[in-house]
């Protein structure tokens, strides 16, 4: 079976988005909300297709975006959660709040898989095997999410609470 085409392709506007267009774009999902991507171009009154309007609403018009570099926590948190999930960036992104998962994918190919390779390439294989244990989560702050081992951090009173 063939899954039907996102939009009608004809009479689209393709390329960067303009201010009005992300203006009419907040304003319409502040109003009513984004129940459905296909159908909120059109409401909306924009020449996107659906998925472009769900991109730029999820990547960079959402008021909860943190804007700006990552912090070193959250780039060790990234290294971590790469190392036991993989390439899934949006299980990642799900613990960072306020990151998306297409942020965290472009800062791990850009920065941090250069910055791990440098560092394993330079040290010997002992010393690489203990920044990974370093970097790896203490036993009782890891939890089971999925089948897949997540690390947490919980503050002192609800540790305590765990045992």
């Amino acid at each position: 079976m063939v899954r039907a085409p996102c939009c009608e392709k004809m009479g689209l506007k393709k390329g960067p988005w303009t201010p009005e267009e992300d203006q009419i774009l907040v304003s319409f999902i502040q109003k009513y909300g984004h129940g459905n991507w296909r159908a909120l171009p059109k409401i909306a009154g924009l020449l996107r297709c659906g998925k472009s309007c769900r991109l730029r609403w999820i990547n960079y018009l959402r008021p909860d975006i943190k804007r700006g570099n990552f912090t070193r926590e959250e780039e060790e948190a990234i290294i971590k959660l790469h190392e036991m999930l993989g390439n899934r960036w949006s299980a990642i992104a799900a613990r960072l709040p306020g990151r998306t998962d297409n942020e965290i994918k472009n800062v791990w190919h850009t920065h941090l898989k250069k910055r791990l390779k440098d560092q394993t390439s330079t040290s010997s294989p002992a010393s690489s095997a203990s920044i990974v244990a370093s970097q790896s989560a203490e036993p009782e702050n890891i939890i089971l999410h999925n089948h897949l081992p997540v690390p947490v951090m919980f503050p002192q009173s609800q540790k305590s609470q765990l045992h």
